[in-house]
């Protein structure tokens, strides 16, 4: 007889906003590339792990909102996920970063993302009740 025993509990994954994440990519396949890389650091998210490639993004005070950056053939994507709630990592915006200013965030983006946080605080206390 095979047990399989799992040594934590995936916490939800839950999307916040309407707009299709990532389907911004020029191609097929590299977009298939960038959704994997974004996945498996989002995974590692829900096992409470954070991944390489994902980092606190500034201007949220500390770590609870991250940063997942992911190049492909010289193009750069991001998805923007939070862990403060202990229900579920809320995936608050995902896009293809266009160079404008650096490797800054865009106000656009940034001010997108806010709302999205404030729309994941509201869900988190539905949730509760």
């Amino acid at each position: 007889m095979i047990r399989v025993i799992l040594p934590y509990h995936l916490r939800n994954l839950a999307h916040v906003g309407s707009e299709v994440a990532l389907d911004v990519a020029p191609s097929v396949s590299q977009r298939r590339e960038v959704r994997r890389d974004i996945g498996q650091s989002l995974y590692a998210a829900q096992q409470g792990e954070i991944d390489l490639s994902a980092k606190p993004l500034r201007g949220f005070g500390g770590g609870s909102v991250l940063e997942i950056v992911a190049k492909h053939h010289g193009d750069t994507w991001r998805a923007v996920y939070t862990v403060r709630y202990a229900d579920a990592i809320y995936v608050l915006h995902a896009f293809q970063k266009k160079s404008k200013g650096g490797i800054a965030t865009p106000k656009k983006e940034m001010d997108l993302i806010r709302q999205r946080l404030n729309e994941a605080a509201r869900l988190h206390r539905e949730r509760q009740n």
